[in-house]
């Protein structure tokens, strides 16, 4: 079933698109955000919660046009160009330019976001039931080796502005946003040469799809109660992405709260992506000779322990080790958690319901951050707001013992 090319290039996406995820959401651009454009840590947050709303409001109902018309790939296709067009649109933002930096980010944002929708939906049409771990983890793995290529490449350009005959940082800064879009977009050729929508006899209008598509995600709700081990598979991981979630946006924060460098909370990052690489791949290879829910477990765990690890760090050193577990496991436990929803799924639904998915997990992602805050502003301590992050977690694994794979294998595919 399996066409290799087709794989490769579908693999071959997430090492384009992670370039954003690293260079413009976690490093590069937040500095810049702050430092050139004018705005503050609480401005820039602000643009990040309007673009998860945006998203959050579109991945279900494109997910359920997408499923309608069979335009997966021309869906996935158009948003790329609007993100890569954005990560190139952020080299005009210049000093003071807050407004438009917030406004290309949230677009760039939109298209990442609403672009992953419609690849993760590809997964089920693109390789079989029994091989979603393993391609799912080589798609994670390659997405840390290409954002982590590229950002070290980009990092390295701004730090070396002057040996490359540049004006300045900010020059080199957004020369690193036109590499992204280019980056971006090359890489995201192989997918849409090999990977074509099916032949459709479907002739409805946009106004028609778009009807249906509401329809459609209406009888998305109501068709949950159908697939009981789906939904509680759905609910475990709203808990424990939410904690992964928290970590991955309030690490860099906590880590300067407690005295961390800039140098070394970048230096950091760029470990987390390189050890990532290897290590998704491992994990999905484990998962294929242990079982996809033991691993997503072992991964749960290990968060847990990094969050323990977490209250106590007090050097540059325990924050270079953390990076370290966090990329052992970051990868990993997400594409397991994508292969093992992509089995639960009923045929003929993926993008309807990768988009469900996307908008219940990022409609629910601001409880970590929001218990973060108040437990910080009740305790005056981020050690412990930190600590209390570990709840997620534990839910997650509570949740996830209730869930039976196999039953809701043999529940998605019935009539």
């Amino acid at each position: 079933m399996d066409d290799k090319k087709i794989v490769r290039a579908w693999i071959a996406y997430d090492w384009a698109n992670s370039a954003f995820a690293t260079t413009i959401m976690a490093a590069v651009m937040p500095i810049y955000f702050i430092s050139v454009a004018g705005g503050t840590d609480g401005s820039w947050s602000f643009t990040q919660t309007a673009a998860a709303i945006v998203v959050a409001l579109l991945s279900p109902l494109l997910g359920a046009i997408a499923d309608h018309s069979g335009k997966k790939v021309l869906f996935l296709r158009v948003f790329t160009v609007i993100g890569a067009a954005a990560s190139v649109g952020l080299a005009f933002v210049g000093p003071g330019d807050m407004w438009l930096a917030s406004i290309i980010v949230v677009i760039g944002m939109v298209g990442f976001g609403a672009g992953n929708t419609f690849y993760d939906a590809l997964l089920n049409d693109i390789t079989s039931p029994e091989q979603r771990e393993k391609v799912s983890s080589l798609g994670y793995a390659m997405g840390y080796l290409g954002g982590g290529l590229l950002l070290a490449v980009n990092l390295g350009m701004i730090l070396g502005w002057e040996s490359l005959g540049l004006p300045d940082k900010t020059a080199a800064s957004q020369i690193s946003f036109v590499s992204v879009g280019i980056w971006w977009f090359v890489f995201s050729l192989p997918l849409f040469k090999k990977i074509k929508d099916p032949q459709s006899t479907n002739k409805s209008r946009i106004g028609e799809h778009l009807k249906i598509g509401v329809q459609r995600l209406g009888e998305t709700f109501s068709r949950l109660k159908k697939y009981p081990e789906l939904l509680k598979f759905m609910v475990a991981y709203w808990f424990f992405f939410d904690g992964i979630n928290t970590i991955i946006v309030m690490a860099a924060s906590y880590g300067t709260t407690i005295g961390i460098e800039e140098t070394d909370l970048i230096t950091a990052l760029l470990i987390t992506q390189f050890i990532g690489f290897p290590a998704t791949m491992l994990f999905g290879k484990l998962a294929d000779r242990l079982g996809s829910k033991k691993m997503l477990y072992s991964s749960l765990v290990t968060y847990l322990i990094i969050v323990l690890l977490g209250y106590f760090m007090t050097s540059s050193l325990h924050f270079y080790l953390l990076a370290c577990l966090v990329g052992l496991v970051q990868g990993g436990s997400q594409a397991t958690s994508r292969a093992i929803f992509s089995k639960l799924i009923p045929p003929g639904k993926t993008a309807e319901f990768n988009g469900f998915l996307s908008f219940t997990s990022r409609f629910f992602s601001f409880g970590g951050p929001l218990v973060f805050g108040l437990v910080k502003l009740i305790s005056d301590s981020s050690r412990i707001a930190l600590l209390a992050v570990a709840f997620f977690f534990l839910m997650g694994i509570l949740l996830l013992t209730f869930v039976n794979l196999a039953k809701g294998e043999k529940e998605a595919v019935q009539p």
